[in-house]
C-alpha cells in the first residue's frame, strides 16, 4: 500500500514536471512572454491533462515547479478553476498563495484572500506567515497588519520571528496604534519579543507617551518571557526623547531604566549630555557627564553589532542610520564589517550619512570591502552626489588603496557612469606611470563612456591602443563599438568590426546581432541584413530565435513588410516563432496593408496549416489594444473562415 503511494506521488511529480516544462516553453515561443494566452492554453489541450486534474496535482504543478514563474502559475490555477467538475482546495489555494508571495503580487494576493474568505477554505498558519512576511518587505505595512488581523480571529500562530517583524515594521512606518495592537496581543499570547521588533517599538513609542506608560511597556517586556538587551533599549529609549526636545525626560528617565536592569551605558549618556549642549545648558552638561562617570558602563561592541545587522537585515535602515550615526559621532568603538554594512545599505536612501560613516573609517585608517566600496559608488551615481563620489576615490588614492586592476576598474567603471571621463583618462594615466597594464574591463568602461558622450573618435583611439598593448577586445568590446556605430548610420564601420570579430573568434551574441540589424534596417541595406541573420541562424538557432522578433520589427519600421514576410514565410519550423507573424501582421494592419497581410497568412497557410490557428489567436487576442479596428475588420473578412476561432 506505501509502495503504491510513493509511486502515484512520483508520477504526479512527473506529470507536474511535464506540464510545467509545457507552459514554460510555450510562454516563451508567445508574444507576450511568461504571460498566459492563448495559445498557452492550447498547449494544456493537446497535453490532455483536463481529465487528470486533480487539487494536488494542479498544487504540484505551481509549486514547486512554477513558483518563480507567477503569470503562468496563476494563469494555470485560473484555467483549472474553469475545468469542469474541478474544484480547488486548501492546498491549491497554498500553493498559488506562495507563488505570488514570492513574487510580490499583492493585487493578486488580495484577490485570492478574498476568496478565501468567501469559500472558508483552510489555509495553513505557514502560508499567512509568508504573507506577512512579503507584505512586509514589499512596503505594504498596513496590508501585513490587516491580514494579521484575520490570523488572529483564526488563533493561528504565525511565530514570534514574524510577530517581531510586523511589530518592528508597523513601528518604522508611523502606524503606532496598530503596532501597540501587535504588542498587547504578544503579550496576551506569551510570544518572545527580539530586541529588535521590542526596540523599534518602544523607541517610536516614547517619543510622544508619557514616561510611566513608556516603563510600564517595558516592564511588561522585562517580566514576560523576551530576553532583551537592555543597554540597547536604554538608548533606543533616551534618543527617541530626545529627537522630541524632551531632554528632561530622558535626564529623569535614565536612573529609572538602571532600576529596571536597562543599565545605560557611556552612549546613553552621551546622548543626553549632547541634548543639553545644543541648548546651551552647559550646568546640565556636566551633571550628566558626572552621572556617566559615576554609574555609567562601558557600551559592548557586539552587542550594537548584533543589533544593527538585525536592523539592515530587517530593512529598517533608517534606525540603522540613527543608531550608527549616534555611535560614530561619540567615536565609540564600531568594527569594520558594521561599518561596510552601514555605508552599503545607507547609502541608497541616505547618501550624506553614508559618506558621514565612510569618512569615519577612513579617519581610523580603515579602508571599504570592494562589495561596499561598489555599493557606496553606485548609490552616490543615482543620487547625483557626483562630487561626493570624487571625494570617496581621492581620499581612497591619497591613502593608497589603488594597487590592483580589481580596485582601478571599480573607480573608473563608476567614474565613467558618472560621465567623468577626463578623470577616467587620468586614471588610465596614472597606472601607466605604475606600471599597471589595462585589462579589457578598464578600456571597455572608458570606450562605453566615450560612446555614451558622443566621442567617437576617443573611442577608436581606445580600440587601437588597446590592440597595440596586446589586450584583445571581447565580446562587450565589439558590441559597445558595433551599437554605437550602428546607431549613429556608420554601418560600414560596424559591419567591419562584426567580420573582425568572427576573425578573432569571438562568438557573437543577441546585442550584436540587434544592434547591427538595427542598423542595417535602418540605411536600408535588406540584402546584407538578411545575410547577417542568415549567419545567425547558422550559427546558433535559438539564438536566431531570440533575435527574429526584433529583426522583423525592425524590417517593419522601415517599411521593409514584403521583406519581412519573405523571411518568416521561407525559414525552418525550429527558427520561425508564432509572436514573430504576429508582430508583422499586426504590423500590417497597423499601416493599412491588408493585401500583402492576406498575402502573408496565404503563404502561412499553404506551408503550415497548423500554424493558422495559434497566429489567428494570438492576432485577436493583441486587437484589444489595437487602436485601429476598421483595417483590423477588414483583414478578418476573408481570413476568418480558415481561422475557426
Amino acid at each position: 500500500m506505501l509502495l503504491s503511494f510513493s509511486l502515484s506521488l512520483s508520477l504526479m511529480s512527473e506529470i507536474a514536471n511535464l506540464i510545467s516544462r509545457a507552459l514554460i516553453f510555450a510562454s516563451k515561443r508567445s508574444v507576450s512572454a511568461r504571460k498566459w494566452t492563448p495559445s498557452i492554453e492550447q498547449t494544456l489541450h493537446r497535453l490532455r491533462c483536463r481529465d487528470s486534474l486533480s487539487p494536488s496535482l494542479v498544487a504540484r504543478v505551481i509549486d514547486p515547479f512554477l513558483l518563480n514563474h507567477h503569470s503562468l502559475a496563476l494563469g494555470f490555477f485560473d484555467w483549472a478553476s474553469q475545468q469542469p467538475g474541478f474544484s480547488h482546495t486548501s492546498v491549491t489555494y497554498q500553493a498559488i498563495l506562495k507563488s505570488l508571495s514570492n513574487s510580490r503580487h499583492f493585487n493578486a494576493v488580495d484577490k485570492l484572500l478574498k476568496q478565501v474568505r468567501s469559500q472558508k477554505v483552510d489555509l495553513d498558519p505557514s502560508v499567512y506567515r509568508s504573507i506577512i512576511a512579503s507584505q512586509i518587505m514589499g512596503k505594504k505595512t498596513h496590508n501585513a497588519f490587516l491580514i494579521f488581523n484575520e490570523v488572529s480571529a483564526l488563533n493561528y500562530d504565525i511565530g514570534a520571528d514574524t510577530y517581531s517583524s510586523l511589530l518592528a515594521a508597523l513601528s518604522s512606518d508611523g502606524y503606532i496604534s496598530y503596532a501597540r495592537k501587535v504588542f498587547d496581543e504578544m503579550t496576551l499570547r506569551g510570544v518572545s519579543m527580539s530586541t529588535v521588533g521590542f526596540g523599534v517599538f518602544i523607541w517610536r513609542f516614547c517619543r510622544n507617551a508619557e514616561v510611566g506608560e513608556t516603563l510600564s511597556l517595558l516592564d511588561e517586556v522585562r517580566n514576560g518571557v523576551s530576553e532583551i538587551n537592555g543597554s540597547v533599549i536604554a538608548v533606543l529609549i533616551v534618543h527617541g526623547l530626545c529627537l522630541e526636545s524632551r531632554v528632561a525626560d530622558a535626564f529623569w528617565v535614565l536612573d529609572e531604566l538602571r532600576k529596571r536592569d536597562c543599565k545605560p551605558d557611556f552612549i546613553a549618556y552621551r546622548i543626553v549630555a549632547e541634548q543639553f549642549r545644543s541648548m546651551g545648558n552647559v550646568v546640565d552638561v556636566e551633571v550628566v557627564l558626572k552621572k556617566k562617570r559615576k554609574l555609567g558602563v562601558a557600551p559592548r561592541a557586539n552587542d550594537y553589532r548584533e543589533f544593527i545587522f538585525a536592523l539592515i537585515s530587517e530593512k529598517r535602515i533608517w534606525e540603522a542610520k540613527e543608531l550608527g550615526e549616534v555611535i560614530v559621532s561619540g567615536n565609540f568603538p564600531i568594527e569594520d564589517d558594521v561599518l561596510n554594512a552601514l555605508i552599503g545599505s545607507v547609502s541608497i536612501s541616505y547618501p550624506c550619512s553614508a559618506m558621514l560613516f565612510y569618512k569615519f573609517m577612513a579617519g581610523k585608517e580603515l579602508f571599504p570591502f570592494l562589495p561596499t566600496l561598489r555599493n557606496l559608488s553606485r548609490n552616490l551615481c543615482k543620487h547625483g552626489k557626483i562630487d561626493d563620489l570624487l571625494e570617496v576615490f581621492q581620499i581612497l588614492s591619497i591613502k593608497g588603496y589603488f594597487s590592483d586592476m580589481a580596485r582601478y576598474n571599480v573607480m573608473v567603471s563608476f567614474l565613467c557612469k558618472a560621465g567623468k571621463v577626463k578623470e577616467a583618462y587620468e586614471v588610465l594615466q596614472e597606472m601607466k606611470k605604475k606600471g599597471l597594464c589595462p585589462d579589457v574591463s578598464f578600456y571597455n568602461y572608458l570606450m562605453e563612456a566615450c560612446c555614451k558622450e558622443e566621442l567617437l573618435r576617443p573611442a577608436k583611439r581606445l580600440w587601437d591602443e588597446m590592440f597595440a598593448s596586446g589586450c584583445s577586445g571581447n565580446l562587450k568590446t565589439y558590441n559597445i563599438l558595433i551599437r554605437k556605430f550602428s546607431e549613429k548610420g556608420q554601418v560600414e564601420e560596424a559591419q567591419r568590426l562584426f567580420s573582425h570579430m568572427l576573425g578573432k573568434g569571438v562568438v557573437p551574441d543577441t546585442m550584436t546581432y540587434t544592434s547591427l540589424l538595427a542598423g542595417l534596417c535602418k540605411e536600408n541595406k535588406i540584402e546584407d541584413a538578411l545575410e547577417v541573420f542568415k549567419k545567425s541562424s547558422e550559427h546558433d538557432t535559438l539564438l536566431a530565435q531570440s533575435i527574429l522578433s526584433t529583426f522583423i520589427l525592425n524590417l517593419c519600421k522601415e517599411g521593409h513588410f514584403r521583406a519581412a514576410s519573405g523571411l518568416l514565410c521561407g525559414l525552418t519550423s525550429d527558427i520561425g516563432q508564432l509572436d514573430s507573424h504576429v508582430i508583422l501582421l499586426n504590423c500590417l494592419l497597423e499601416a493599412a496593408e491588408i493585401s500583402v497581410a492576406i498575402e502573408h497568412i496565404k503563404s502561412v497557410r499553404e506551408k503550415s496549416a497548423l500554424m493558422l490557428q495559434p497566429i489567428c489567436s494570438e492576432l485577436l487576442a493583441s486587437f484589444s489594444s489595437s487602436s485601429k479596428a476598421e483595417p483590423i475588420l477588414q483583414f478578418l473578412q476573408p481570413v476568418k473562415e480558415k481561422c475557426p476561432i
